[in-house]
């Protein structure tokens, strides 16, 4: 297993490596040097301003290695991405690292509770549903499912917010504060609409899973020896689905970091989702390259936690 992890992490680093050259390569090919630097300081900055700002940030240097191995665009992407040296934005020179930093808590307050609530709730109506399989139960579960996923996140949104915040003023449309006292009440809509948004997808597959599995041998051993369908779902289907569950909820971790774009942006939570926005519309570059960086690391990482956990969770799996 020991050798399994090592050979994983090697793929790892060989991925990092590859991302962030093409990270250099996409962003330098959408804007060159001069490009950053005449959208930092507007387009009618004289040429002087634009070559001093350029010496200021690292950008008046070579993009290849072609004259000189260190002393070029390249290699200090590459040493200051491995060391999380990240520098400072492009827009307003504020250090970027503070601002993720800043970030990670406003979107955790609202990724996680939609991770796990969206979890218990979608498993349990998959397994509702399958219980009932091939009645109408679960034909019009799935109809309503492929209804939920046929409908715009957006629709919930704008929906969620006419409706909740602005009829029947349960919770305010937008805003944040991390003040516990008060903090529920913010994110107690982005919430529900993350849920309900999530759950037609989820409880489709779900559902998938868990009829896939009665149709097992061991699940016809277990009718055959008397048990009943309700233990057989929870006791047998259940406990040998965990891992295409597994493989789902691990891929969706890196994501909980990272934030949600539109229901940050739509409801004024200042987290990481907000400053990917704000970095595309600013053209601040530098931060987006390390947004997109930080997730691949994550998203990497969150593969090789998905393929040791199967050992843990199924006996059968051997990891070499």
């Amino acid at each position: 297993m020991l050798a399994y992890i090592l050979r994983r992490l090697g793929y790892g680093v060989g991925v990092v490596f590859g991302v962030l050259f093409v990270l250099f390569v996409l962003f330098f090919q959408i804007a060159t040097p001069d490009d950053i630097a005449r959208r930092a300081l507007g387009e009618k900055a004289r040429a002087q301003d634009i070559e001093d700002w350029k010496a200021n940030n690292g950008y008046d240097r070579p993009l290849w290695p072609w004259q000189d191995f260190r002393d070029n665009q390249l290699f200090t992407h590459y040493h200051s991405m491995l060391r999380f040296d990240f520098g400072r934005s492009d827009v307003d020179g504020t250090p970027i690292a503070r601002r993720l930093r800043e970030g990670v808590a406003p979107s955790l307050t609202i990724t996680v509770p939609i991770f796990v609530l969206s979890l218990l709730l979608t498993v349990l109506l998959g397994l509702f549903v399958a219980f009932f399989r091939e009645t109408y139960i679960d034909i019009a579960g799935v109809f309503l499912c492929v209804l939920g996923m046929s409908v715009s996140i957006l629709l919930y949104i704008i929906g969620g917010q006419f409706l909740i915040g602005k009829l029947l003023h349960w919770f305010p449309i937008s805003g944040f504060d991390l003040d516990p006292s008060v903090m529920l009440r913010f994110i107690a809509l982005p919430v529900m609409i993350g849920v309900l948004s999530a759950a037609g997808g989820d409880v489709r597959f779900y559902r998938t899973v868990f009829v896939e599995e009665t149709g097992r041998d061991y699940v016809r051993t277990a009718r055959a020896k008397g048990a009943g369908e309700l233990r057989v779902m929870l006791r047998h289907v259940l406990r040998n689905s965990l891992i295409p569950i597994l493989t789902r909820v691990v891929v969706t971790i890196p994501f909980l970091f990272v934030g949600s774009l539109l229901l940050e942006n739509f409801f004024g939570i200042p987290g990481l989702g907000s400053l990917t926005v704000d970095s595309i519309q600013q053209n601040d570059f530098r931060t987006l390259r390390v947004i997109v960086f930080v997730f691949s690391l994550m998203f990497i990482g969150g593969q090789i936690a998905t393929d040791i956990s199967y050992a843990a969770v199924d006996s059968r799996v051997r990891l070499e």
